[in-house]
């Protein structure tokens, strides 16, 4: 094979895969497959494949495919609804040159633009939190109520308990997910009403505040309550709702969780969109994530 640039990202031509089948002994690229993939797993029928389409037949079969679908009125919500973003502002994201910086993100030397966003996300979820601080994002709601009480649990060292509350109240999804997470690591999840609960014997507690039935309700009694008992609470708050409601931190939660879709980003047929997490200041050595 040559060493010009065009016949080494080509592909071989006959000649040369003549050459490889001889030294590797096999008449055929068939035979290399079937002597190097378990018969088990191999698909023995050659696949349908129809003739390839045009830039322009692509989009008309995608618009086509896409008309099928059946869109239906969502009422289950659980932590995900429908907003509006208006378009001035994705005029700005999309076309201000300020966002997109050309250079290479390092990240030591994180892209400007990149930066910046980051920095007005972090800043935004600490206004509306309460908090001291917040990490730049998770990966979702769930996945930040299971880093959430991981944390909590490195951080309340003076209580030796493994079992972890969460209010009945709570989405299910972040309730599977915390499930699988604490199983492996020797976490009990206790799964009750908060409000009936004398938070006796738990490292820390989970509420879910609006409830996933849509409650809303003041955690303030709740949280010192469980305070007394030495015990850490996590919020896991709605970001929009928290314009209008108490804060994690007014209500004196420890650590403030939830979900980022709530600032105007499409449903996605139901995720997963980033998370946050915001707490106190003296716990800023154990916040997870970026």
């Amino acid at each position: 094979m040559s060493n010009e640039f065009l016949d080494r990202h080509i592909g071989p031509n006959q000649a040369e895969i003549d050459a490889m089948l001889s030294a590797i002994g096999c008449d055929s690229v068939e035979q290399v497959v079937a002597r190097t993939v378990p018969e088990s797993i191999l698909f023995g029928n050659r696949m349908e494949v129809e003739e390839g389409l045009t830039e322009r037949d692509s989009l008309a079969l995608a618009k086509k495919l896409a008309g099928q679908n059946q869109l239906f009125s969502n009422f289950i919500g659980q932590g995900y609804y429908g907003t509006l973003m208006p378009t001035v502002i994705q005029r700005n994201i999309l076309e201000n040159p300020g966002w997109y910086t050309a250079y290479t993100p390092y990240q030591a030397e994180i892209s400007q633009g990149r930066l910046e966003m980051l920095l007005t996300f972090q800043q935004m979820i600490m206004d509306l939190t309460g908090m001291d601080i917040s990490n730049a994002s998770l990966l979702d709601e769930p996945t930040a109520a299971a880093e959430a009480m991981m944390m909590a649990k490195r951080a309340n060292k003076k209580n030796k308990s493994n079992r972890f509350l969460v209010d009945s109240n709570t989405h299910p999804q972040t309730i599977t997910i915390l499930q699988t997470r604490a199983k492996p690591i020797g976490i009990e999840l206790v799964i009750e009403d908060i409000q009936n609960n004398d938070f006796s014997d738990c490292f820390a507690a989970l509420i879910q505040s609006p409830g996933t039935n849509g409650e809303v309700r003041d955690l303030t009694t709740d949280i010192a309550k469980a305070k007394e008992a030495g015990v850490l609470t996590i919020v896991a708050c709605d970001i929009l709702a928290l314009t209008l409601i108490k804060t994690p931190a007014e209500m004196g939660a420890d650590i403030a969780i939830g979900n980022s879709q709530r600032f105007g980003v499409p449903m996605g047929f139901g995720g997963p969109h980033a998370a946050f997490l915001a707490t106190r200041d003296e716990f800023k050595r154990m916040v997870p994530g970026r």
